[in-house]
This record gives structure tokens, sequence and C-alpha cells, in this order.
């Protein structure tokens, strides 16, 4: 009995861990960029821009769906080639994340952030493939994070353009 204890603490351990770690890099990207809301709401935007209090709420439920699938992909053995290479491009999506924020806001190279955009999406996207193909929930965790930056990308598109 006392070894599942210490075994459900160390899961619940790795899981928070998990969690902990996308919330950290969001919000030292975030930090790093300036600003970002005062940027935001002094932008020239389409009509289907949110308001600007949408971005850290969705962004959280984002970093916590991301971090539950790279736990449940990480609770299959990191020593495993098929795991270690999800982990591997679960993580350069993560630093590509954390970089966005930084050009577009912070650097206000907003097409090159557009570019980079597309690169993080591509990197997201080989990311869940690789998560479903290992744990199909994790895969499906992914998808929304997908999606946002999809729409994060033609958000993008048209702020840089508005704003030229």
């Amino acid at each position: 009995m006392k070894k599942s204890r210490s075994l459900r603490r160390t899961n619940v351990f790795q899981l928070l861990v998990s969690i902990a770690i996308p919330l950290i890099v969001g919000f030292l990207s975030a930090r790093l960029s300036g600003n970002t809301m005062e940027d935001y709401q002094n932008l020239i935007q389409p009509a289907f821009a949110p308001p600007s209090w949408v971005f850290p709420v969705v962004w959280t439920i984002l970093y916590i769906l991301m971090g539950i699938a790279s736990y449940r992909i990480y609770s299959l053995g990191s020593y495993r080639p098929q795991v270690k290479s999800a982990l591997i491009f679960y993580g350069l999506q993560l630093m590509a994340n954390f970089l966005w924020s930084i050009l577009f806001f912070g650097l206000q190279l907003r097409g090159i952030a557009l570019l980079w955009l597309i690169f993080l999406w591509i990197l997201i996207l080989i990311t869940t493939i690789k998560f479903y193909r290992l744990d199909k929930v994790a895969g499906l965790l992914m998808v929304p994070y997908l999606l946002w930056v999809a729409f994060a990308g033609v958000l993008n598109y048209y702020v840089w353009q508005l704003n030229k």
C-alpha cells in the first residue's frame, strides 16, 4: 500500500510539473514582450479580433491542456524512442511559442512573427500527430492549441496588414 501512495504522489508531482512548464514559459514570454494588453488595444484590428481579456484566459487553458498532454506522453516512458521524439517536438514548439510574443509585441516584427507562427503551427501539428500515435487523448488535448494558433495566424496577418 505504501508503494502505491508514493507512486500516486510522484505522478501528481509529475503532472503538476508538466502543467507548470508551459504556464511558466507563457508567463515569461508575456513578461519579456512588454505591455502586450495595452499594445494589442492600440493596434488597428479586424472586426473578428477578440477583446484583449480573452487571450490570457485562452492561453492559460491551452497551456494546461498542453501540460496534461505532455504528462500523458512522458508517463509512457521517456526512454522509449517514440516518446523521446514526441517530447523533443513538444519542447521545440514550446520554445517557438515563447518567441512569438516577443517578435510580435516586443520587437513589433509582425511580418516575421507571422512566418514564425506558421513555423510554430507546423511544429504543433507534428507534435499533435506524434502524441496522438502514442496516446489518442494526449493528441486530442493538443487540437484546441492547433486551432487557436491557426486563428492567431489569421489575426496576425490582418493586424500586420492593417498596421503597416
